[in-house]
């Protein structure tokens, strides 16, 4: 072996994270990113919260809601779940590949909804359009990266689909004030 290879570069000194730490550290951004959003409407949500009491969904608020949202909400539950239950699942088998594909419809029904909710924003699309966007290019990209047999490709999109795309607006849907919470917790 040549020195050159056993010299250790500047990357190598840098401690190497896990998802975990990783995980943590953007939910701590997104939180941070939130709160200074919210500015001066943080102490109203911090009261919210202050007074929430956990019941059954309240199904008179879910039914007055649009269609697109009805959609959106039950697709990202159902995609959140199936999510779940796929990240602990063993992969390539029949299983995967049957509840990968109703994964991928659920995420694109998720994202496709999104599309017209416009209600929060005076019937313009938001900030939070981009993740539409960004769902609806990545998600067959992935799909294609996995008929390709990349699987490394494949699992990093999906694994950020997951993550970033559901873990994290969930996050962001249980504001207090927001439709999720008032529905669980409001």
């Amino acid at each position: 072996m040549s020195s050159i290879s056993q010299t250790p570069g500047p990357a190598s000194s840098l401690p190497r994270f896990g998802f975990g730490p990783r995980f943590a550290l953007s939910m701590v951004a997104v939180a941070g990113l939130v709160g200074l959003s919210m500015r001066g409407a943080l102490d109203p949500v911090v009261r919210m919260a202050a007074t929430a009491r956990p019941h059954l969904p309240d199904v008179a608020l879910f039914a007055s809601q649009s269609p697109a949202v009805k959609i959106h909400l039950l697709a990202a539950l159902a995609a959140l779940g199936l999510g779940a239950v796929l990240m602990l699942a063993r992969k390539g088998r029949v299983f995967h590949r049957v509840a990968g594909w109703v994964w991928v419809v659920l995420v694109a029904a998720t994202a496709g909804a999104s599309i017209f909710i416009t209600e929060l924003n005076n019937g313009h699309w938001s900030l939070l359009h981009l993740i539409t966007g960004w769902v609806l290019l990545v998600t067959p990209m992935a799909v294609i990266w996995a008929r390709r047999h990349d699987v490394a490709r494949h699992r990093r999109t999906m694994m950020g689909l997951f993550y970033g795309g559901f873990a994290i607006n969930v996050f962001v849907a249980f504001i207090p004030g927001r439709l999720l919470w008032n529905l669980i917790l409001g």
